[in-house]
């Protein structure tokens, strides 16, 4: 089996994990519910009680572990990137605290898996402004009150 095959089957693995429900119930509420304003909400979500951690930590753990797949070359970056978006999204809304969230938790490698992944490759500041406008307009209809009617649906 070539190299390539197998970083598809593992792509392939990965969507398959993705169908889960309660995962997919967790993607839900991080892409259309969790807006963070500041590193201390992050912080509170993630390590406070609560029903908000469980899908916080399931999302985050997640798509870091994917990445970790690219980091030590399972996968090549270029195929994972192609095939996800997610990660993107993720990496993005979070992207402006990590800093303060990796000190506040004495975690300084948090999500950097996902962080290598997420920025590497040409056009890494283009994509992520385009993720970043997405971010944008789901916060607004969020706070329109559009977002969660969509969940139910």
């Amino acid at each position: 089996m070539s190299d390539s095959v197998g970083a598809a089957g593992l792509l392939l693995k990965l969507y398959e994990m993705r169908t889960e429900p309660t995962l997919r119930a967790s993607r839900a509420w991080f892409a259309f519910e969790f807006h963070p304003q500041s590193s201390k909400e992050v912080l509170a979500t993630w390590l406070g009680p609560g029903h908000e951690s469980a899908p916080y930590r399931m999302v985050t753990t997640y798509w870091d572990m994917a990445a970790s797949l690219v980091v030590q070359g399972a996968i090549p970056v270029e195929m994972f990137n192609a095939a996800n978006s997610e990660h993107f999204v993720l990496y993005e809304k979070l992207r402006p605290f990590l800093a303060e969230v990796r000190a506040g938790a004495g975690n300084p490698e948090y999500l950097m898996n996902l962080e290598s992944v997420a920025t590497a490759g040409a056009g890494a500041d283009v994509r992520l402004a385009m993720y970043r406008r997405y971010i944008e307009r789901q916060r607004a209809l969020a706070g329109e009150g559009k977002q969660r009617s969509n969940l139910s649906a």
